[in-house]
């Protein structure tokens, strides 16, 4: 895709199934990428794997939900490997739970991972973003967070907020022409769905998505790295706001 090679892309969660995968992705097109991640064995193997391929990646340890950290990460980021281009906000966490049957604890880590720390993320990149007038966001969201979904009602909140906040971003970044987009993966098969779906009843839960899925199957991390490379490529420079299901037909949300 247009514009992507030596570009400095942030992707957090990097370490992860679907983060992981969108990593490999963008140094596929020449990308020089930032894997951000709370796990830093993680995010070093996959930046070995990135580089061992003959990509270039370099791994930060950053916890997204601690505001000075993450300004810090950025900072880092700037100097090591270059202006910020593009930043995927894809790291998130969940536990399949009914919402009376959770406490607040549970929902401040839901809260301060998928909403927070994505909010902390766009704090600290856009302010360069904005100061040099270009740039990309693709944020990782949910269908949960378009059409709800059971056992995931703090989780659809964050996401379903990424998704107006994201809106929000592309209007007040339009004017520096700065686009802000979304991605809403449907069930893919990751240690999240692992964890939502666990023992007798999990494994009836994963067998009726797959059922309700058009396409037969539940999505593969891989199923959604193009259309991430895609919005924050030069081919997407005309596209801000726009909210994407990657659902093999699950969902199919106007």
């Amino acid at each position: 895709m247009r514009g992507l090679k030596d570009k400095v892309v942030i992707v957090t969660g990097g370490a992860g199934g679907i983060g992981a995968a969108i990593c490999k992705r963008f140094a596929d097109e020449g990308s020089i990428v930032a894997v951000f991640d709370i796990d830093a064995v993680g995010a070093d193997r996959v930046a070995r794997e990135i580089t061992g391929a003959g990509g270039r990646a370099s791994a930060f340890a950053v916890d997204i939900t601690d505001h000075e950290a993450v300004r810090t990460a950025v900072a880092s980021v700037e100097q090591d490997l270059g202006p910020i281009e593009v930043l995927v906000n894809n790291a998130g966490w969940d536990r399949g739970s009914f919402f009376l049957q959770t406490e607040k604890p549970f929902w401040d880590k839901v809260v301060a991972i998928n909403l927070y720390g994505p909010l902390n993320m766009h704090h600290a990149v856009l302010k360069k973003m904005d100061e040099r007038g270009r740039g990309k966001v693709v944020n990782i969201s949910s269908d949960a967070g378009r059409t709800g979904s059971s056992m995931e009602a703090v989780y659809s909140f964050c996401k379903g907020g990424i998704i107006a906040f994201s809106k929000t971003m592309a209007r007040e970044m339009a004017r520096k022409q700065i686009c802000v987009n979304v991605v809403c993966p449907g069930p893919t098969a990751t240690p999240l769905l692992d964890a939502l779906a666990t023992g007798e009843r999990g494994e009836k839960i994963k067998a009726a998505l797959v059922k309700a899925v058009p396409f037969g199957r539940v999505g593969q991390p891989e199923d959604l790295t193009g259309t991430v490379a895609f919005l924050a490529s030069d081919d997407a420079s005309f596209i801000t706001g726009q909210v994407l299901s990657v659902s093999g037909g699950l969902t199919m949300a106007g």
